[in-house]
């Protein structure tokens, strides 16, 4: 079978024998009737598990909105309008309502970034600030040990809503629901306690029930306390096809059972080869990004079988943290130990490239040259077709192979 893969600009031939071809993985089609701020106001009627929200906020609370920075997807000019409306309708004055956005331990952003974010209406009419990890109320500790230290607006507001979009998460299962206060709000060292647990067997992409990282995301959230939620998943074009509003667990449940339905696919086994892409630009631009497609598609190789990663990489490994800690570490297995005592992002990454090496051989196909690609701790190929003859010459001529055109978006299981 003949496929393209992305690749920066271009694409990446490759001819895969039928006798060895399992998949190709794409997403799955989804019909949607409303889109856009039309489904966020849907979603905002017909809550999930809660009242609606204009029945649980009350005149002279104190209202934080907490939203996604600029790193994040989340349209958050879009649902605003909306949300807005539902509490002035509950007779919620604009002075009482504060947008904080989630930076987590991300740099601070810049008026324009904010006011584009929230849109017109809202960063005229209600005050928008970004969080700050340095002005925090102590809340408690969670029964895994982590500090839950909210930023002072929101531990004292009356009432917290959360915003956000849901996608998969490679450790936190999936992104969205309380995740906006931890790690969201959240201070530096309790994000260390949190994400450290990165690397434990139920910290993937997917999984819900039993991965304690997201169990302890979702207790510190109760323990603050989340009114109300509005997530929101997105397409290819970022456009919002499916909107869910309530209850922080039971809408967000709701809202990743969706995204299941577009984005994960079921395989029979794992492969002995999997050949995986971004999808080209601007996804593969660095190292970093193109990470994202690795992580998904360790879930569909067998324990000693190969990845083989194409993406383009042409600005290199992308991240000052990431690219240092890369050069810093003498082998693969250090970035895993070192990611369990001293989280840092960006070196998070490179630590989640080193536990997919723990289980299989990983061979970058990029603009990248060899030494960087080994430097990295990965083997370099020429070109996708080189890379797989090799795989199927050193497998034998019954070697499985699965393709993943879009490793990011597409999240394989494995039967059983």
């Amino acid at each position: 079978m003949y496929i393209e893969l992305g690749f920066g600009t271009t694409n990446q031939p490759l001819t895969v024998p039928d006798r060895n071809l399992m998949a190709v993985l794409t997403p799955n089609h989804v019909k949607t009737t409303l889109t856009g701020e039309a489904e966020a106001l849907r979603a905002l009627k017909n809550p999930i598990g809660s009242e609606r929200l204009f029945h649980i906020v009350k005149p002279g609370e104190k209202i934080a909105i907490v939203t996604s920075d600029v790193t994040r997807p989340m349209p958050t000019y879009k649902v605003m309008p909306a949300l807005l409306d539902e509490l002035y309708a509950a007779g919620v004055r604009p002075q009482d309502v504060t947008l904080v956005f989630a930076l987590g331990s991300h740099r601070r952003q810049t008026e324009d970034e904010m006011r584009h974010l929230a849109g017109e209406q809202a960063f005229s009419e209600i005050r928008c600030v970004d969080s700050d990890p340095e002005d925090f109320v102590h809340i408690g500790v969670t029964s895994r040990g982590t500090p839950v230290d909210i930023f002072t607006p929101v531990a004292e507001a009356d009432r917290r809503i959360c915003l956000g979009n849901i996608e998969f998460h490679y450790f936190a299962g999936y992104s969205g629901g309380a995740k906006a206060i931890m790690p969201g709000v959240s201070t530096r060292a309790a994000i260390q306690s949190n994400h450290s647990r990165m690397v434990e067997n139920t910290s993937r992409a997917g999984l819900l029930e039993g991965n304690n990282l997201r169990a302890d995301i979702e207790e510190a959230g109760a323990m603050v306390g989340i009114d109300f939620i509005l997530n929101v998943v997105l397409d290819e074009r970022k456009e919002i096809i499916r909107a869910v509003a309530g209850d922080a667990v039971k809408a967000h449940r709701a809202g990743c059972a969706f995204l299941d339905t577009m984005y994960l696919k079921k395989i029979e086994k794992r492969a002995d080869i999997v050949v995986v892409s971004q999808g080209g630009a601007p996804k593969d631009l660095n190292l970093y990004q193109t990470q994202k497609a690795l992580d998904n598609a360790k879930h569909a190789v067998r324990r000693g079988g190969t990845v083989i990663l194409v993406g383009s990489c042409r600005e290199g490994y992308g991240e000052r943290v990431f690219s240092r800690w890369l050069s810093e570490a003498p082998d693969a297995h250090s970035l895993i130990e070192r990611v369990r005592t001293d989280f840092q992002l960006g070196g998070h990454k490179a630590a989640a490239i080193a536990m997919v090496l723990e289980e299989a051989k990983v061979v970058l196909v990029s603009d990248l040259p060899d030494d960087q690609v080994r430097a990295a701790f990965l083997t370099p190929a020429g070109s996708a077709q080189e890379a797989l003859d090799k795989a199927l010459a050193e497998y034998g001529s019954d070697a499985s192979v699965l393709v993943m055109p879009y490793g990011g978006s597409t999240l394989p299981v494995a039967e059983g």
